[in-house]
């Protein structure tokens, strides 16, 4: 669900008005619901990215933005107009599709003109703007080829420039980088972030790689199983998942069950299955079960006790990664946690006893499922028979 909080601006400055706002929507094929109860503000010029994996809902709602689907109930507005009965070409948005969807009979050129001769622009003003829309994505003097005669990057360029040539408000990009090798990938995110911000231009991406995501967001708003567990800033997200979904699915962390039982100073002290640690919980009551969050560079091992903390556990294994070692502990209960630490560093031995800890406010706390089911149903977001 997404936290309750101000947009950031979009790129710096004073904030951006609402561009497009999702009102509680939600959408259904038949009796399955694929969007549950939907908020999200996008504002101007942002690089919002919809993420999550296959089946979430990301796909749906950005379709429904373009105009290819429309919400069950709720409310989408662009530009402050309900879109409701509205036709895609009704929208100032256009769309970018993984299949980048050229037509092969026509030259480079004529792909990007494509939309403009529909609208009956003069021949003089075609060619600037596609000329203009060529030197953008890098393309000069590629107008006379055929689509067959790119690459996968090129043809890429191609039909984002076919949907910028229009000059929409909102860019919807539906995966478009997934068919690319990995390094013509990266090189691609560089590109389009960098003509993203060049234009002003506000782009609403669907991705279901994490690392995409968080390299080229101004914001990440997170889907699963159709609701939209948070939206925030990459290094929000990251630092400060609201869910165990939202920190498993980005990025690597150790996930482990606590109960918080007792108050020392202005920590909590959680007592696990595999011992017991002192954590930093603002937020958080006396007697709650809650997942604790620790990411693998923010943990720590020792081989004496540390004050505050009793979990213990022996080094399976040493993973040699390039510029980091991976450090697997097995704890008592079987399970395994991964440390991130510098070659330089020294090694526990393999079959040692070590003691884990981790700097307090580095612990992220979220409610396990069974309290956001309740805060959910007491809120009115879901009813008692979606929760079942």
């Amino acid at each position: 669900m997404e936290e309750k909080k101000e947009v950031p601006p979009a790129g710096g400055g004073e904030e951006r008005p609402v561009i497009i706002e999702l009102k509680d929507v939600c959408k259904s094929f038949e009796d399955t619901r694929v969007v549950r109860h939907m908020n999200l503000q996008v504002r101007e010029g942002e690089f919002l990215t919809l993420l999550g994996p296959s089946g979430c809902g990301k796909t749906t709602t950005l379709r429904m933005i373009a105009g290819f689907e429309q919400p069950t109930s709720g409310q989408l507005l662009i530009e402050g107009q309900d879109m409701k009965g509205k036709a895609p070409y009704e929208r100032n948005v256009n769309t970018v599709f993984q299949n980048y969807a050229l037509f092969p009979h026509m030259t480079v050129f004529d792909n990007i003109a494509f939309g403009l001769v529909e609208k009956k622009v003069s021949k003089k003003e075609i060619r600037a703007r596609v000329e203009e829309m060529l030197r953008l994505v890098q393309l000069q003097g590629f107008g006379d080829r055929m689509p067959s005669q790119l690459s996968g990057g090129q043809k890429q360029r191609v039909a984002i420039a076919r949907a910028l040539v229009n000059n929409p408000k909102v860019l919807l990009l539906d995966e478009p980088l997934g068919a690319l090798d990995l390094k013509l990938r990266k090189q691609m995110q560089t590109e389009l972030k960098h003509l993203q911000k060049s234009l002003g231009i506000t782009f609403i991406y669907v991705t279901h790689d994490q690392e995409e995501a968080l390299t080229m967001s101004d914001r990440i708003a997170v889907m699963n199983e159709g609701v939209l567990e948070q939206a925030d800033i990459p290094s929000r997200i990251y630092e400060h998942p609201v869910s165990k979904f939202v920190a498993e699915f980005i990025g690597e962390t150790n996930i482990i069950e606590a109960y918080l039982d007792a108050v020392d100073g202005d920590c909590l002290h959680a007592t696990m299955e595999c011992g017991h640690a002192t954590i930093y919980a603002p937020g958080f009551v006396l007697e709650e079960m809650v997942y604790l969050s620790v990411r693998p560079e923010n943990l720590k091992c020792s081989l004496t006790p540390v004050p505050g903390f009793a979990v213990r556990g022996i080094v399976r294994e040493h993973i040699y990664v390039g510029n980091l070692i991976k450090t697997i502990i097995e704890l008592p209960t079987g399970q395994m946690l991964r440390m991130l630490s510098l070659p330089f560093t020294p090694l526990a031995q393999l079959g040692q006893l070590v003691y884990v800890y981790w700097d307090k406010d580095k612990a992220v706390l979220m409610h396990t499922k069974e309290e956001k089911l309740y805060n959910l149903i007491e809120s009115g977001m879901l009813g008692k028979e979606e929760a079942l």
